[in-house]
């Protein structure tokens, strides 16, 4: 009996040894995992970021997009501006045109150079078909020029967000034990 109560002890001791030994591995594990994210050194975020880009692009489209070194977007706002621009420009001169020559047949001349093939009231259809679409590229062309000031001031913002991987939106296929079916899920991890 003696020596059953002697090895009953002597294996509780060695119970205890063996977890407080466990702790000491704990404690050093999360040691060493501190340091790694303490040591673990992120860019700083400037606020004033998106307001720069912003800035730049409206003193001069396409400076906002090189502010956030997207320089293959330069040529794009360039494209689409000058588009809008050369739309305004044409129709307003094809409205000019038709409003010059309304403008003679009125006054009674007869020379200008829609005089045989265009009515009077055709005149005035061709006035008002250019004058709508000059003014809707004009709003197309200032819709355009907005939109490159705020894709510059939303890329700059897009810049700054953290996406490295401890942060992790992973898909997983798992199969279903019970029913040998399998299921399709999304996993989101955080890594501290």
């Amino acid at each position: 009996m003696l020596n059953k109560l002697f090895i009953v002890n002597v294996l509780c001791f060695l119970c205890c040894v063996s977890i407080y030994g466990q702790d000491d591995e704990q404690e050093k594990k999360s040691d060493t995992l501190t340091a790694e994210i303490i040591t673990e050194v992120s860019e700083p975020i400037n606020p004033l970021s998106p307001a720069k880009a912003a800035f730049y692009s409206a003193v001069l489209p396409g400076l906002g997009q090189a502010y956030n070194k997207k320089y293959w977007k330069i040529p794009i706002v360039y494209a689409a501006l000058g588009s809008g621009i050369y739309f305004y420009t044409s129709n307003n001169k094809e409205y000019n045109r038709y409003r010059d020559a309304y403008k003679r047949r009125l006054a009674g001349f007869e020379d200008d150079e829609f005089f045989n093939r265009v009515t009077l009231d055709g005149l005035q259809r061709a006035q008002k078909f250019y004058r709508k679409n000059k003014e809707i590229s004009l709003l197309v062309t200032i819709g355009l020029y907005a939109l490159n000031i705020i894709d510059a001031n939303v890329d700059a913002h897009l810049l700054q967000y953290n996406v490295n991987d401890n942060l992790t939106l992973v898909p997983h296929f798992k199969v279903n034990e019970l029913d040998a079916k399998s299921d399709v899920g999304l996993t989101l991890n955080f890594k501290f």
